[in-house]
């Protein structure tokens, strides 16, 4: 394909962007359980949503399944960073996995809190994306008390047994303001809601969408790293949208079309939490293919959050040895 004449001029670099600190965890988890038990390792779902990182793993021995149930039993098997619900480790025990749980811990906390406000006889609204893993675990929790709702429309059809006896939670990835506008109604019609202690909302998804926000306006196209099935970089591409700025979602460089670059002197580039950072260098380095010198980042936000990998992994791994 013949390529058309360049009016890209520069090239600015979200910050933050790609891999959050659960994303990191999680893949290091299956990493090192490949070390330590050697192939075939088993991980329910994709561990992360990025084909990209799927691909790699699978090379290396990954077995990714749909159910815990399509695991061979006495298995190791890891679950994915999104949460299972408590049907799913019952089954695993069941079939005597060997299971090391790569869940974020703040999708841990969004369940502890469902937990608790179940326990507690709160009917609970989960505000959400139907059919995300990270949904369907959290409503496992206490299936019989939490309703899903997708937007204010849902929040205005919502019927709940004792008005005065309703909280909420939230899904990790979702749009800040998209999510705010929803919340603002629900308290408007339930006065007497309950929710989080803090913010459901993770730290990486809410700077994500900052640094994009921060960037949209000083360019003419933004284009966000990230598979479809990528909740937090759909919301990225989103939030772009809203500033007014042209913006489309890539798996990669090679999915770039020049038609988008026509006339545009000026494009952003960020990436979703499950994105590994290699990819943007590929992004950056097809615009250095095109006579493009002025790349810079832009900081909005420093990030210094880390976790621990899972304890099974931690205790072999200070062992030194396989088991």
């Amino acid at each position: 394909m013949a390529v058309m004449s360049n009016t890209v001029e520069k090239v600015l670099l979200a910050a933050p962007r790609g891999y959050c600190a659960g994303v990191d965890r999680a893949v290091q988890t299956v990493e090192r359980t490949l070390e330590i038990h050697g192939p075939p390792v088993y991980v329910r779902k994709e561990i992360v949503h990025n084909k990209h990182v799927v691909e790699r793993l699978r090379e290396r021995g990954v077995i990714f399944v749909e159910q815990e149930t399509d695991v061979p039993e006495g298995s190791v098997c890891v679950f994915s960073a999104h949460g299972v619900a408590p049907s799913v480790h019952a089954n695993a025990q069941a079939r005597e996995l060997r299971t090391i749980d790569a869940t974020c811990p703040l999708v841990t906390k969004v369940h502890r809190e469902a937990l608790r406000f179940a326990e507690d006889g709160y009917t609970i609204v989960l505000v959400g994306h139907d059919g995300h893993e990270e949904v369907e675990g959290t409503m496992g929790e206490a299936p019989e008390r939490i309703v899903l709702v997708q937007s204010e429309q849902d929040v205005d059809e919502l019927e709940v047994e004792d008005p005065e006896r309703i909280a909420y939670v939230t899904q990790t990835t979702l749009s800040v303001d998209e999510t705010s506008s929803i919340l603002a109604r629900l308290k408007k019609r339930f006065p007497s809601v309950v929710g989080p202690r803090t913010d459901d909302i993770c730290y990486a998804t809410t700077n994500r969408q900052t640094a994009v926000k921060q960037l949209a306006g000083s360019c003419d196209l933004m284009l966000v790293i990230g598979s479809r099935n990528s909740s937090n970089s759909v919301r990225l591409v989103e939030v772009a949208r809203d500033c007014g700025t042209d913006a489309h979602l890539i798996d990669s460089a090679s999915e770039v079309c020049e038609e988008w670059l026509e006339g545009r002197r000026v494009v952003g580039i960020s990436s979703g939490a499950s994105a590994p950072e290699n990819l943007v260098g590929e992004l950056v380095g097809f615009f250095r293919a095109r006579g493009v010198r002025d790349i810079s980042e832009v900081d909005a936000i420093r990030e210094d959050v880390r976790f621990m990998l899972p304890k099974q992994v931690r205790e072999v791994l200070a062992a030194g040895g396989a088991s």
